[in-house]
């Protein structure tokens, strides 16, 4: 999807850049498909949990097919939608038994394009198939990381994992962020890189529209008074102090390790990301 530029004369217009959403076809989604979000704004009983959450822009959930379980049975594609959760665009499926469901669009995916998922399925774009039957090297999408579970990673705007080898039941998969992990030759993954690959060279322009987006500006500990922050006080500008820079909780932030390890996560990791 193309960016379109802004040429304002105003600050918040002269560097702008959005999507033109040339790919949408339809801008209303399915009424069974959807549910209203309901807004949390980063608290819980009423008080903030979650700090620089608030006041985002009213919006529905749509029920996206991340399992893809609708085995041996033709699809055709109705319409591409934009989708406000996420950053890649949904496709709207209308099955031969009269079901319809969401799913990511791939890139290069078009209005009337067959989508078929389990073992009927072919090595084509948007189709969905175990990793056993798909070669080295094909990209792939919507990863399932455990048999059953459904698409776990691999869901963002343009990103796309790369099977590098096949070792006994497993798969070694290099993951968007360089880490090379082992999954099980059942698990299911959709063929193709996800689509709105421009996503990644927006620029907000304003601060308007990040508090659409749910975003509340964030202040520097530094900026803070001494009861706010343990960076806050001094006289003028001052530094993050010693002998740590910390949260605003008193937690180290830097050098620290705060990833809990995951006793069935890890075993599978064979090349920590870069």
């Amino acid at each position: 999807m193309p960016l379109k530029i802004y040429h304002g004369a105003t600050s918040t217009q002269r560097f702008k850049s959005g999507l033109d959403f040339s790919e949408i076809t339809k801008m209303k989604p399915e009424k069974k498909l959807r549910v209203i979000l309901p807004k949390r704004s980063g608290r819980s009983g009423g008080k903030i949990t979650v700090r620089h959450q608030a006041g985002r822009h009213k919006r529905f959930l749509r029920f996206i097919d991340f399992k893809r379980d609708k085995h041996n049975v033709a699809g055709s594609v109705a319409a591409i939608e934009y989708d406000p959760n996420r950053t890649v665009n949904i496709a709207l499926i209308n099955y031969t038994d009269g079901e319809k469901r969401y799913i990511l669009s791939p890139e290069g995916l078009k209005i009337g394009d067959e989508i078929v998922s389990g073992e009927k399925a072919k090595l084509k774009l948007g189709h969905s198939l175990t990793l056993r039957r798909i070669p080295l090297g094909t990209p792939i999408h919507n990863l399932e990381l455990f048999k059953g579970r459904g698409g776990q990673v691999v869901r963002s705007a343009g990103s796309q994992a790369l099977i590098i080898a096949k070792d006994g039941d497993y798969a070694n998969v290099k993951l968007p962020s360089g880490e090379i992990r082992k999954v099980h030759l059942e698990c299911v993954a959709t063929i193709g890189q996800l689509g709105n690959i421009e996503w990644k060279n927006v620029k907000l322009g304003k601060a308007g529209r990040k508090r659409h987006m749910g975003i509340k500006p964030t202040v520097r500990g530094v900026a803070m008074s001494p009861r706010d922050h343990p960076h806050g006080g001094g006289e003028g500008r001052s530094g993050i102090g010693m002998p740590s820079p910390k949260s605003r909780w008193g937690k180290k932030t830097l050098g620290k390790r705060t990833r809990k390890r995951k006793k069935y996560s890890d075993m599978f990791i064979l090349q920590r990301r870069k």
